[in-house]
C-alpha cells in the first residue's frame, strides 16, 4: 500500500487502536495533520504544549491505553519535556510525536530546530528518530510495544518532515522483534514459594501497594491476598484505590503525609509486602529507621528497582498479578491461619481510634478538607479524582475514601504544579461517561488555565474545585512551620476571579464562600454537563497534617491528630 509517510504515521496509529490525540500543529507537522484532517482518530487541539502531554497522561491513567501526543519541533517540542518527564516518572504509557526540521538541517541550528531526542534522553524508556520513511511502520509498531509493556513510559518520536513527505509502501509488521527487550512477567517459582513461608508465618504482616498494582490490573488478586492472610493493606499516592479505604484492613495512605496508623503499623510490622511500590522518599522517611523490625518480600516489574533504597529478604521479578496470583496458590496451600493476625489487626484498631485523621471544622470558614468530603459524599464515591499538586493533592488523597484503581490521578513522583487540568480533561475524553474532578489550588490551576479553551471547545465537562486559601500553600506550610513564617513569594496577592475568568471562556463559573453552599455548588456543577470552575475560599492557613519533617522517622509526624 503506496502512502505518504505521514499518512503511514496516521494509519500506524490506527493500527495501534489509537482512538483519542492531544497535540498543537507547527510549521514540520503541516503533513502530519494534513493527513489527521480525514482520519477517525479524534484530534483536540490544546493551547499549549505541556497539556497536551499531561492531557495523554490522564488519558493513559484513566484507560489503561497507551496516551499520545503531537508537538511540533523546536519550542513545540520542549514544551512537552515536563509532561514527558512526569509521565516517566510516574510510569505511564506514552507515545510522543515530535516534528523535526529536514533531515539535511539537522545539527545546522535550523529554524525551530532541537535535538529532542538529546533533551529526553533521561526521561524516555526509549527514543527514537526516524531516519528513513520505511522504518516507520516498524518504530511505530515498536514504540507502543515498549511504552506500554514491562514497567510502562513515554517513548518519543522525531520526525523530521522530509520523512513525512516521502513515499513508502506501508506494510504492518507482523511482530515485534526487540531481542534485548524482554521484561520479566512470571515471577521465580523458588522466591514465590519463600515469599509464601515467610507470610504464612508472620504475626505483624503489611502489604505496601503501590502504582504497579494499577498498571497491572492486579486489585482482585491484592484484595484475595489481603482477606486470605488477614493482613492490612497501605498504599501509595499513586496506589490509592488499588484497596478499598471504606475496607477494616486498609490503613490508606503511609509515608510524609500519610495516615498515623498506617506508619505506627509500617513501623513496628514484622513483613512488609511491596507490591509494585519503589520505597520512594516520601514513602520511607528516614531510610535506617523504615520498617527496621520486618524482613522485606518486593514484587516489582522493574529489577532496577529490587533493594535500590531498601534492602530486600526476597525479591521478586514479574508482572504484580502474574506473581500475586502465584502467591496466593502457594499460600493456600499452606492453609494459613487467620488467628495469627488478630491481635495485630486489634493494635491497629487501637492506633486508627488514637491517631484518627481529623481537623478542626468552623461554623462558617469553608475547610478545604470539609470540601474534599463534600465531593466524596455529592459523587459517592464514583468520580474519578484528578489533583493539582501540593496541599490539595494531599487533601485528596487522604480525605476521599478511594476505592478503586484508576480512579485517582496524580503527579506523584515530578509533582507538576499544572498537571491536574490538562490531565483532568485527557481522563474525562477517555471516560466520557464518568464524574471527573480536578480538586485543584488557586497556585497550580493558573499553570494551564488555558486549556479551559480546550475544555469549552471540545465540550468535555470537567469539574475544577479549587481549594483556594491564596498561597502557594505547601511551600507558604513549611515556611511557617521551619521558616519562622516568613513567607518569602507564597502569597498570591494579584489573584483573578476565578467563577468570571471561566464563564468568558464559556465555562460556568461559582464562586463559593459559605460552608453550606459547598454541597449546592457541586451538584449543579455536575447537572450542568460542562466545564465548571468552582472557586472555594478555604480557610487560608489550614495546613496539611499528619506530617513528617524532613530527615525524620515516619512515626515522628507533627499535627493532625488527636
Amino acid at each position: 500500500m503506496l502512502l505518504k509517510g505521514s499518512e503511514a504515521i496516521v494509519r500506524a496509529l490506527a493500527d495501534e487502536g489509537v482512538r483519542d490525540i492531544f497535540g498543537l500543529p507547527g510549521g514540520v507537522v503541516i503533513p502530519l495533520y494534513d493527513a489527521l484532517y480525514e482520519s477517525k482518530i479524534n484530534h483536540y487541539l490544546v493551547r499549549h504544549e505541556q497539556a497536551a502531554a499531561h492531557a495523554a497522561d490522564g488519558y493513559a491513567r484513566a484507560t489503561g491505553r497507551t496516551g499520545v501526543c503531537i508537538a511540533t519541533s523546536g519550542p513545540g517540542a520542549t514544551n512537552l519535556v515536563t509532561g514527558i518527564a512526569n509521565a516517566y516518572m510516574d510510569s505511564t504509557p506514552m507515545v510522543a510525536i515530535t516534528g523535526q526540521v529536514r533531515s539535511g538541517l539537522i545539527g545546522t541550528d535550523g529554524f525551530q530546530e532541537a535535538d529532542i531526542t538529546g533533551i529526553t534522553q533521561p526521561i524516555v524508556k526509549h527514543s527514537y528518530l526516524i531516519k528513513d520513511p520505511n522504518d516507520i511502520p516498524r518504530i511505530f509498531r515498536e514504540a507502543f510495544y515498549i511504552a506500554a509493556s514491562g514497567r510502562p513510559g513515554p517513548v518519543v518520536i522525531d520526525i523530521p518532515v522530509d520523512m513525512q513527505l516521502a513515499e513508502i509502501d506501508y506494510q504492518r509488521p507482523e511482530r515485534v522483534n526487540l531481542p534485548g527487550y524482554k521484561p520479566t512477567l512470571k515471577g521465580n517459582r523458588k522466591q514465590v514459594k519463600a515469599a509464601a513461608k515467610l507470610i504464612v508465618a508472620a504475626e505483624r504482616p503489611v502489604i505496601y501497594a503501590g502504582g504497579g498494582v494499577v498498571s497491572s490490573g492486579a486489585e482482585k488478586e491484592l484484595r484475595q491476598l489481603a482477606k486470605l492472610v488477614q493482613a492490612p493493606v497501605t498504599t501509595t499516592l499513586m496506589g490509592l484505590g488499588t484497596f478499598p479505604e471504606t475496607d477494616r484492613l486498609s490503613l490508606g495512605m503511609l509515608g510524609m503525609h500519610g495516615t498515623g496508623y498506617a506508619n505506627y503499623a509500617v513501623t513496628h510490622s514484622d513483613l512488609l509486602v511491596a507490591v509494585g511500590a519503589r520505597f520512594d522518599d516520601r514513602v520511607t522517611g528516614k531510610l535506617a529507621t523504615f520498617a527496621r523490625e520486618a524482613k522485606k518480600i518486593h514484587i516489582d516489574l522493574d529489577p532496577a528497582e529490587i533493594s535500590k533504597n531498601v534492602a530486600i529478604d526476597v525479591p521478586i521479578v514479574g508482572d504484580a498479578r502474574n506473581v500475586l496470583r502465584d502467591l496466593i496458590a502457594e499460600i493456600k496451600k499452606l492453609k494459613p491461619s487467620k488467628q495469627r493476625t488478630r491481635p495485630w489487626l486489634k493494635q491497629i484498631d487501637d492506633w486508627k481510634q488514637s491517631h484518627p485523621l481529623t481537623y478542626k471544622e468552623l461554623k462558617r470558614d469553608i475547610m478545604p478538607q470539609f470540601v474534599v468530603e463534600e465531593i466524596y459524599r455529592v459523587t459517592r464515591g464514583k468520580a474519578v479524582i484528578v489533583t493539582e499538586v501540593g496541599q490539595n493533592q494531599m487533601w485528596a488523597a487522604l480525605f476521599y475514601q478511594h476505592t478503586k484503581g484508576r480512579n485517582f490521578i496524580s503527579s506523584g513522583g515530578l509533582v507538576t504544579m499544572g498537571f491536574g487540568f490538562p490531565a483532568s480533561i485527557g481522563a474525562k475524553v477517555g471516560r466520557p461517561r464518568d464524574i471527573v474532578i480536578d480538586i485543584a489550588g488557586d497556585g497550580s490551576f493558573q499553570m494551564n488555565i488555558q486549556e479551559l479553551a480546550t475544555a469549552v471547545n471540545y465540550e468535555i465537562p470537567v469539574i475544577v474545585a479549587i481549594l483556594n486559601n491564596g498561597y502557594l500553600g505547601m511551600v507558604r506550610q513549611w515556611q511557617e512551620l521551619f521558616w519562622n513564617k516568613r513567607y518569602s513569594e507564597t502569597c498570591i496577592d494579584c489573584q483573578p476571579d476565578f467563577a468570571r475568568l471561566a464563564e468568558a471562556y464559556g465555562a460556568l463559573g461559582i464562586t463559593v464562600t459559605d460552608k453550606k453552599d459547598v454541597a449546592e455548588a457541586l451538584e449543579t456543577a455536575i447537572a450542568a454537563k460542562r466545564p465548571a470552575v468552582l472557586d472555594f475560599r478555604v480557610r487560608r492557613e489550614e495546613n496539611v497534617f499528619p506530617m513528617v519533617p524532613a530527615g525524620k522517622s515516619i512515626t515522628e509526624m507533627i499535627g493532625g491528630q488527636k
